[in-house]
């Protein structure tokens, strides 16, 4: 607290006699772990600029609380990814002075955040730290000095499709969707689970399969393939249980097993689970699920076998007996001549 103090005191003394930028005046009043992660995020350039900016600076002693609140170090502190976005929510454009402030008023911070300044009495917070000393006035802009670190509010998740872009381990997946016009379906309402398969799996998918990416794409079976990996619903790894065998959006169903802390989904394994999105989950698995082959179509009845045919009664000579008739007929005939003759010469 006597440092916190004695700090004061050197800025307000540095206020009165010079002006510095506000980099300059928070690096010579021993701001160190400020100046430290404002030149690690590469803000200093920044904050050395025209502006004009208000910054509600923590001390060495708030980044230190904030530190232990989060279970870090200072070096893991200066590592994370979002460090430029926790800096950026202490900046505001403009030179707002603490006459400038009122209670319930809200700043848009350079992060793109809002902060709320609440005002009891000669107490005035930012959020819920307290600005310890007000008005230490920079050639660039001004520096409130408050007691912690604010931390911006987590960023609203993005949909499953735009989630999956994002991570940048999807690139093939979504390709996939976009071919089987499935991008409108995965960004609506849903919720969905999707079990969704990395670049490196789909790759080695399409090797064994001894086929391309276009050919993959090209594949009438893609929207089928695809939705074989999405259930309806938003299913967190909590909520699996061995045995479990839900249905996917294609119809057919996949089988989840549990061992100690391995899940699989037929035979895939998550690799990691409940990435949250906005409407359903993620679940990264480390394989493509191949829907089952349909089912054959039943053999059609045999064709009833044809009505016989209707005997004809038919009488047939053979050839001795035409032979004989016609001998017959002309003996008949000559016999009849003959006596025909006699007649007439009697």
């Amino acid at each position: 607290m006597m440092f916190a103090r004695f700090s004061v005191a050197l800025l307000l003394a540095a206020n009165v006699n010079a002006q510095s930028s506000i980099v300059a005046t928070a690096v010579a009043n021993n701001f160190t772990i400020l100046a430290e992660a404002l030149t690690k995020a590469n803000l200093i350039t920044t904050l050395n600029g025209a502006g004009p900016f208000t910054v509600f600076a923590p001390t060495d002693a708030a980044f230190s609380a904030a530190l232990a609140a989060l279970g870090i170090t200072k070096a893991q502190l200066l590592n994370r990814s979002d460090l430029a976005a926790i800096l950026t929510y202490h900046v505001v454009s403009g030179n707002v002075m603490a006459a400038n402030l009122s209670n319930g008023m809200q700043a848009t911070s350079l992060q793109g955040s809002a902060l709320t300044i609440s005002i009891n009495g000669s107490t005035v917070k930012v959020n819920t730290a307290t600005v310890t000393s007000a008005d230490v006035k920079c050639t660039n802009g001004v520096i409130h000095i408050i007691d912690q670190v604010l931390l911006p509010p987590a960023p609203a998740p993005k949909d499953i499709v735009d989630t999956a872009v994002a991570a940048g381990s999807f690139t093939i997946l979504a390709e996939a969707l976009t071919k089987a016009d499935l991008v409108k379906t995965l960004k609506g309402t849903g919720p969905f689970t999707v079990f969704a398969p990395t670049d490196e799996v789909l790759t080695a998918t399409i090797k064994a399969m001894d086929i391309t990416k276009a050919d993959l794409l090209a594949m009438k079976e893609l929207p089928g393939l695809l939705t074989y990996h999405v259930v309806s619903g938003k299913v967190l790894s909590t909520d699996l249980t061995n045995g479990m065998t839900p249905k996917t959006v294609m119809g057919a169903t996949v089988a989840i097993s549990i061992n100690g802390s391995t899940v699989k989904v037929n035979d895939a394994t998550v690799v990691a689970a409940d990435i949250m999105c906005s409407n359903g989950v993620i679940h990264v698995i480390d394989r493509v699920l191949m829907p089952p082959a349909p089912a054959p179509a039943p053999e059609p009845a045999p064709a009833p076998a044809p009505a016989p045919a209707p005997v004809v009664a038919t009488t047939t000579a053979s050839g001795s007996s035409v032979d004989a008739a016609y001998t017959a007929q002309g003996m008949v005939s000559l016999t009849f001549g003959a006596i025909l003759s006699a007649f007439l010469f009697m």
